[in-house]
């Protein structure tokens, strides 16, 4: 795994609120990052997804998949500089969202039998739990395609390197941020009492 805080201002790139968020995982944090601003000025990135290319290219992928809608959009600017096919996932809401990682990610139909037997890369923009990433994998296993790095702008926390290691793939990022997050029978936030956001501003 890589880190290059020094070299590249990932951080500065993602404006971040704190409060007590409910994140897509299902798990409570105190940070919520606006990651829709991270393509804003789409030329900022253009050499941190250099440099992420430059990191993913000694797997010998034969594809990129990015969750929609950031991650695909940062996968979408490593497919060219890589020379492979760009695809991604869909959201999709589980009926019950009380429990952890209720959000499911899939491919569509079409792009099913040509990732068959080819080496993936994961790309994202910032993981945290990693619901996007996890339900990515999964995806990509049922149709038959290798998951073989996860390529990331950034991580919060271990749960990224966890999740990596769970999957038997190596994770590539520029940048590791420290944060926090708990389930929400664990939460101090909710021990406290402290209110969570209203609805449309939770956390990704």
């Amino acid at each position: 795994m890589s880190s290059e805080n020094d070299r590249f201002d990932v951080e500065g790139l993602l404006p971040a609120r704190r409060g007590h968020f409910r994140l897509e995982s299902g798990h409570h944090g105190e940070l919520w990052l606006h990651l829709e601003l991270l393509f804003f000025r789409p030329a900022l990135l253009r050499p941190l997804a250099e440099e992420l290319a430059r990191a993913v290219s000694k797997y010998a992928v034969e594809a990129v998949c990015g969750p929609l809608v950031e991650g695909a959009f940062v996968a979408s600017l490593l497919a060219p500089l890589l020379d492979v096919p760009f695809t991604y996932t869909e959201r999709r809401v589980a009926s019950r969202t009380d429990q952890l990682f209720p959000v499911s990610y899939v491919l569509p139909p079409a792009f099913r039998p040509r990732l068959n037997g080819r080496r993936v890369a994961i790309v994202n923009d910032v993981i945290n739990a990693g619901s996007a990433v996890r339900g990515t994998s999964r995806s990509l296993r049922n149709c038959g395609a290798e998951p073989v790095v996860i390529a990331t702008l950034a991580v919060l926390g271990d749960a990224a390197a966890r999740l990596a290691s769970e999957e038997g793939v190596a994770l590539e990022t520029l940048a590791t941020l420290p944060n926090e997050i708990w389930t929400p029978t664990e939460c101090p936030l909710c021990a406290r009492h402290v209110a969570l956001s209203e609805p449309g501003e939770d956390a990704t």
